[in-house]
């Protein structure tokens, strides 16, 4: 598809809410019979200039801290998180935002120690495992980067907002099984999960194990 169909797909936008965080916006789209019709699009950018489909550049909006704890490397750090979409607590990696001008490999250490009080230490890994991914596409641009490591210290709650209701839990396998089974999980998260869980013993980044580029 050319750059001036791509255009015509969207043919304008108007923003709804504006809020910190997150926006709603109504997009008039044309259908592939041409038809025209309304599409709905949830945004942490906060003005349609900022939209990945005005911009055409994906750039981090979010980090995901895979961390593993322990000498053995053996125990999984997730996070146990009250989330208002479901009413109900959800499995999930330790995340958020990316701030203004802050590499997303730094905002990983920072959100690992303000959501657990543990001290984060990535390792390099190829671009291909890290760069910035698409979550739910169907309505929302939002795009979130992985970073790898290992954890090390005290959990503590001491660096949680007043709006995050959150436990840490230091999973080992058996664990991780139990909560694949029957609780709410994140899909990154769950992914992952399923990625420890089958992993020898110390060999958890397993799957990152590729030659960094030149």
């Amino acid at each position: 598809m050319g750059e001036d169909e791509k255009s015509r797909r969207v043919q304008g936008v108007t923003q709804v809410t504006n809020n910190r965080f997150l926006n709603f916006y109504t997009m008039d789209v044309v259908n592939t019979k041409g038809k025209e019709q309304s599409y709905y699009l949830a945004s942490r950018a906060k003005s349609p200039q900022e939209l990945k489909l005005t911009t055409g550049k994906n750039k981090a909006d979010g980090v995901i801290i895979y961390a593993l704890y322990g000498e053995k490397q053996d125990r999984v750090v997730l996070i146990r998180q009250y989330r208002y979409s479901i009413g109900d607590y959800i499995y999930e990696f330790p995340a958020g935002l990316v701030d203004e001008g802050e590499d997303f490999q730094t905002a990983g250490k920072r959100e690992l120690k303000e959501e657990t009080g543990l001290d984060f230490h990535p390792i390099p890994v190829n671009p291909l495992y890290s760069r910035p991914y698409f979550t739910t596409i169907g309505m929302t641009d939002e795009a979130c980067a992985a970073v790898y490591g290992t954890a090390t210290g005290t959990i503590s709650k001491e660096g949680l907002e007043d709006t995050e209701d959150i436990e840490v839990l230091l999973a080992d396998k058996e664990q991780v099984r139990q909560i694949l089974s029957k609780e709410h999980v994140s899909l990154m998260c769950a992914y992952m999960m399923m990625h420890f869980l089958h992993s020898k013993t110390g060999e958890a980044f397993a799957f990152l194990w590729e030659t960094l580029p030149d």
